[in-house]
């Protein structure tokens, strides 16, 4: 899975690049083998004025499926990721289930 980390407004530093790299794969490693990229977009609203303005958003390519993208807004970045991954976990999973109940739908009792 690659994931791609961009920011605007703020700096990028080692220990967030990890946090974002860590909370990604966790979140997503049950199906990381359907993805083709995770792009993570990182930014500061409000910049130097302080207040709720971290945001964090998320957009997933599935093989073969439209792309989720989920945001999150923070005063903390990494509550901020973590929020917006476990958000992102939840959508693709759904996303994937519904997918899955419409090509293979339960088998329909039948009368005799």
């Amino acid at each position: 899975m690659l994931i791609n980390i961009h920011s605007h407004g703020l700096s990028i530093t080692h220990a967030i690049r990890e946090r974002v790299d860590k909370r990604i794969r966790f979140a997503l490693s049950r199906i990381s083998h359907r993805l083709r990229r995770v792009d993570v977009r990182l930014s500061d609203l409000n910049g130097p004025r302080g207040g709720v303005d971290k945001r964090c958003l998320i957009e997933v390519r599935i093989n073969r499926h439209p792309p989720v993208i989920v945001t999150d807004v923070q005063s903390d970045l990494y509550r901020c990721v973590d929020r917006a991954s476990a958000r992102a976990q939840r959508t693709v999973l759904r996303r994937l289930s519904l997918d899955n109940r419409r090509h293979h739908p339960a088998a329909i009792p039948q009368a005799y």
